[in-house]
């Protein structure tokens, strides 16, 4: 056998078991958008992929955190993630929030007006934080929002976590007549009491026309169809959608921080991936 066939042989070889090697879900795929989060320690977010949103106005849920664009609460950290840190103030800022005197700060990042997409996989490895009243999430909005506000745009919730449940994660849609409180919603609890911020997770969605799949590790845990929203209301995922990742602080939901809970608290974001078909 010739040395020019031998290295083709070699490198169709390694192809295939690089291709073997990826789930099963993303072969045949196109990589749309991805962050790997490899700068340097302290290094702050690629602005050309996010926008680090500043306020705090409850954000709809009465959170109480203000989200600053410091690197004090987004930055890379030199081993390959994304943090997101959540902070207690002592004492609170001069920054006003909707409560008063700001008593947290965090961050969070949108991709709105630099990425945004129809359909597709989406997946983010994430170690979540913990305590009560912490609330991560990685979630999408549509990119109509502006113009014909929430929740008429759709949001998909591909992971939420709330700091009293540590072993399980949500994932929910809201849209017009099913949004809030009565969202569309399954959870996923990890086995043997398994505590989700002791470790990175791969939480993903699979997004096509009429229907949403969620995923944790792989295993697909809800699936969601057109046919499935209550009779009289509109499925809204048929446009563009942008990537939001975010820590909360406090809110209706979550409930506020109390005396067990250890502050600053870390997300961990190893990558961003969406591919397309």
């Amino acid at each position: 056998m010739s040395r020019r066939i031998l290295i083709t042989l070699s490198l169709f070889i390694a192809t295939l078991a690089l291709c073997m090697a990826l789930p099963a879900q993303v072969r045949g795929r196109k990589m749309a958008f991805k962050d790997e989060f490899n700068g340097s320690n302290g290094s702050p977010i690629d602005t050309t992929k996010w926008t680090a949103e500043i306020g705090g106005s409850g954000w709809g849920n009465q959170e109480l955190e203000y989200y600053t664009n410091s690197t004090d609460n987004a930055y890379q950290n030199g081993s390959g993630s994304l943090v997101i840190k959540s902070i207690k103030l002592n004492p609170p800022l001069i920054l006003t929030c909707w409560y008063g005197p700001c008593q947290y700060t965090s961050a969070r990042l949108i991709s709105k007006g630099k990425f945004d997409i129809k359909y597709g996989r989406f997946e983010a490895r994430v170690k979540i934080p913990a305590g009560q009243g912490i609330w991560p999430a990685f979630w999408l909005l549509g990119n109509n929002i502006d113009s014909v506000s929430w929740p008429q745009c759709g949001e998909i919730d591909i992971m939420e976590n709330i700091g009293r449940e540590p072993s399980m994660v949500h994932g929910t849609i809201h849209g017009p007549g099913y949004s809030g409180g009565n969202g569309i919603s399954g959870t996923y609890t990890l086995p043997n009491n398994g505590v989700f911020s002791d470790d990175f997770h791969i939480f993903a969605i699979e997004w096509s026309p009429n229907e949403i799949r969620w995923y944790v590790d792989g295993v697909n845990y809800k699936t969601t169809t057109a046919q499935d929203l209550p009779a009289g209301t509109t499925w809204v995922f048929d446009h563009p959608f942008f990537i939001i990742m975010n820590s909360a602080v406090g809110g209706g939901w979550p409930g506020n921080p109390d005396g067990t809970t250890v502050f600053p608290q870390s997300m961990l974001i190893d990558y961003v991936r969406v591919y397309k078909r």
